[in-house]
C-alpha cells in the first residue's frame, strides 16, 4: 500500500495510491483517522476496511495523481530522528570513525518540505548539501522492544533528503543548528507500508541525482545500523509513537568532501530514489 499526504480543498488529507489516481480517504473511508500519522496506529487494525474503501471509491473521493498537490508526508512528526554516519563509506570520507553508538540528533517539523516543492538555500549559507536518506515511519509505540521484535513497529518507509548547511552544521559539536534551517528536508512523496519491501527495507539501491547526474549511488544493506538495530537501540531511552519519524543515514557521495565540493544551488533539480519506494523531486531555491 502506498499512501500520501495532499491538499485537497485547503485541507491535508491522507490518499492512497490505485493505479494511476489516489482516493482521498476522508470522502471514501471518513470514519478513518484525517492525518497519517493517526492512521499508521491503526494501519494493521483497520487495513481490511482501507483496502475495502479504495477498491470501491469513485466521484469525488479519486484524485489523478498527476493533479495532486502533495504536502510532507508526516507534516509534523512528534519525533523527527535522524541518525549520523551510519554508512561506513560516508563515515570514510569525512574522516571519520566507524562509531559504535549511533550518533543521533533531531529535526524540526519547520525543516520539513514536500515532494515537488522547493528546498530553500539560507541566505546565511551557500554550503548546502544532499543526503539521500531512507526515513521509516513507526506504526505501533515502541519502548524497549528488542531488535527481533522491532520491525513490528514500522508502518512504512519512504525517501528523505537530508539537506545540510555544512558550516552551520560544523559551527560547533553539535549538528543540530546545520540541519535544521526551514524547508531543507525534503520527505515523500509516499509511505510504502512495511509489508511491500524486504524487512528493514534492505537491501535497496538509494541514490541522488542533480540535474540528472548521479551523484551518490549506495544501498541501504551497508547500514552499519540496520532499520531493527536502530529502533531497539532509540526504544531503550524514548518511546517511539505512531507517525514519528527515523532517518537513517546517507552513504558516500554528498558534496562537501568532493574536489571541488559540490553543493545544491538554485535552478538544481534534485531527485533521491529508493528501489521499490519511489523518488523523491524537489527544486532548489534561493530563501527570499
Amino acid at each position: 500500500m502506498r499512501l500520501a499526504t495532499i491538499e485537497r480543498n485547503g485541507k491535508a488529507v491522507v490518499a492512497v495510491r490505485r493505479g494511476n489516481d489516489y482516493v482521498d480517504l476522508s470522502v471514501a473511508a471518513p470514519s478513518l483517522p484525517k492525518d497519517l500519522a493517526s492512521l499508521c496506529g491503526v494501519l494493521d487494525a483497520r487495513r481490511g476496511e482501507i483496502e475495502a474503501a479504495v477498491k470501491s471509491a469513485s466521484g469525488d473521493a479519486v484524485v489523478p495523481a498527476s493533479a495532486a498537490k502533495y504536502l510532507t508526508l508526516i507534516p509534523a512528526p512528534g519525533k523527527t530522528i535522524c541518525i549520523g554516519l551510519n554508512y561506513t563509506d560516508h563515515a570514510a570520507e569525512g574522516g571519520n570513525p566507524v562509531p559504535d553508538y549511533p550518533a543521533l540528533f533531531l529535526r524540526g517539523a519547520t525543516s520539513l518540505a514536500a515532494h515537488g516543492s522547493a528546498l530553500l538555500r539560507p541566505k546565511c549559507s551557500q554550503k548546502f548539501d544532499y543526503e539521500a536518506e531512507l526515513a521509516v515511519i513507526i506504526g505501533k509505540p515502541a519502548k524497549n522492544v528488542s531488535k527481533e521484535k522491532a520491525l513490528d513497529h514500522v508502518a512504512g518507509y519512504a525517501p528523505f533528503n537530508e539537506g545540510s548547511l555544512r558550516d552551520y552544521q560544523r559551527k560547533s559539536t553539535q549538528w543540530t543548528m546545520g540541519k535544521n534551517f526551514d524547508r531543507t528536508g525534503g520527505f515523500g512523496p509516499e509511505l510504502v507500508t512495511a509489508d511491500e519491501l524486504p524487512p528493514g527495507a534492505a537491501p535497496l539501491k538509494i541514490m541522488t541525482r542533480i540535474n540528472g547526474e548521479t551523484l551518490q549511488n549506495g544501498n541501504t544493506g551497508n547500514m552499519i545500523f540496520s532499520v531493527a538495530t536502530i529502533i531497539a537501540t532509540l526504544s531503550e531511552g524514548m518511546t517511539l509513537e505512531p507517525g514519528d519519524v527515523i532517518v537513517t543515514g546517507t552513504p558516500a557521495g554528498v558534496g562537501y568532501p568532493r574536489k571541488p565540493p559540490v553543493f545544491m544551488k538554485p535552478g538544481d533539480k534534485v531527485e533521491i530514489e529508493i528501489e521499490k519506494i519511489g523518488v523523491l523531486v524537489n527544486a532548489i531555491e534561493d530563501e527570499k
